[in-house]
């Protein structure tokens, strides 16, 4: 899966409703801290919890470095709400109803259907560091986004 948003481009800002209905700018976190940001197909599929739970564990050494996470998919606020309680992720969880954030980040459907699993580090300028792309590699999203973030002031 091919991606527009490629390193050293500006990360498109964006405001969605997170778990709760509160309104989440991206715009609020430049300046302040590095982010990672994972867009990821839907809440409680098998590969999509493997993720989140993987975050979910590494979050401490995510907010160790400095570095907020941040979830999103096209579920609703109440489904990241169930999802983020039964898996006790301590991350936030953004809701992209109309994919139109996915679009500006230039996710792509794989094989025509489900919808991508990209992940992005944004330094604290509001640059992309890094995009990583894959539908099985659960892991490795989170492997490769903590290796750049530690590098990262």
């Amino acid at each position: 899966m091919k991606n527009d948003i490629v390193p050293g481009s500006k990360a498109p800002l964006f405001t969605l409703p997170d778990s709760d209905g509160h309104q989440i700018n991206l715009s609020d976190f430049i300046g302040k801290q590095n982010l990672v940001v994972f867009f990821y197909p839907k809440d409680e599929s098998y590969g999509c919890t493997k993720e989140a739970c993987s975050f979910r564990d590494s979050y401490d050494e995510f907010k160790e470095v400095g570095a907020e996470v941040i979830g999103i998919s096209s579920d609703d606020e109440t489904s990241h709400s169930s999802f983020a309680a039964h898996h006790k992720l301590p991350f936030i969880l953004l809701s992209d109803k109309d994919s139109k954030v996915a679009s500006l980040y230039g996710i792509r459907k794989s094989m025509g259907i489900l919808p991508g699993r990209v992940t992005f580090v944004i330094d604290k300028e509001g640059i992309i560091r890094m995009n990583y792309s894959s539908q099985i590699n659960f892991r490795k999203h989170i492997d490769e986004a903590l290796e750049l973030i530690k590098t990262l002031k």
